[in-house]
């Protein structure tokens, strides 16, 4: 191998082999195109950074697993489907991503997270965006621990939704076991 092809966060991950290897990067818009274009070129020379399964719906072969720079390191996906397909609750460990868009009043955001701490739910990921491009207003994108139709979540997001002008609920999905350990 010469060249190495991949998504710019696989390969950004994965610096440590590429560099001990000598490989060329080559950047794609995401890591299973890249396993595609690879296959269809037919050269050797070239390898891809991808899923295993990406690998083998492209008549790869793997040469390589766990080849990340650290242990920790994760990618996250989107599913996009017209019907919501949420893990029956009850199911196992549940993750449930939503955005919401604060009021611009004091306090809004305390406020309104105090329904997860007081209803014993872990949020596990938060980030802000301004709405707008400008400081007037906040967005934020979540993830906590747990099913929507479960009774404290329900009633963390009601509270949510007190100091809210929009929350929408993007999915629930089974939460890998790595989360666990």
């Amino acid at each position: 191998l010469t060249h190495v092809h991949s998504h710019i966060h696989a390969l950004n991950q994965c610096r440590k082999l590429i560099g001990e290897l000598g490989l060329k990067p080559v950047e794609h818009a995401d890591t299973a195109g890249a396993a595609a274009d690879v296959a269809a070129a037919g050269d050797k020379t070239q390898g891809a950074i991808a899923s295993e399964l990406a690998a083998r719906m492209e008549g790869l072969v793997t040469l390589r697993t766990d080849i990340e720079d650290a242990e920790h390191n994760t990618t996250r996906f989107l599913v996009m489907a017209k019907q919501a397909k949420f893990p029956e609750p009850g199911s196992g460990p549940v993750i449930t991503s939503f955005v919401f868009r604060m009021r611009n009043v004091p306090a809004a955001l305390y406020k309104a997270l105090g329904g997860f701490a007081s209803n014993g739910i872990n949020m596990t990921k938060l980030e802000s965006y301004l709405v707008g491009g400008n400081f007037v207003a906040a967005q934020f994108y979540a993830d906590v621990e747990g099913h929507p139709q479960d009774g404290p979540m329900k009633l963390a997001f009601e509270e949510l939704g007190f100091f809210c002008e929009e929350v929408k609920i993007l999915g629930a999905y089974p939460a890998h076991p790595f989360r666990s350990k």
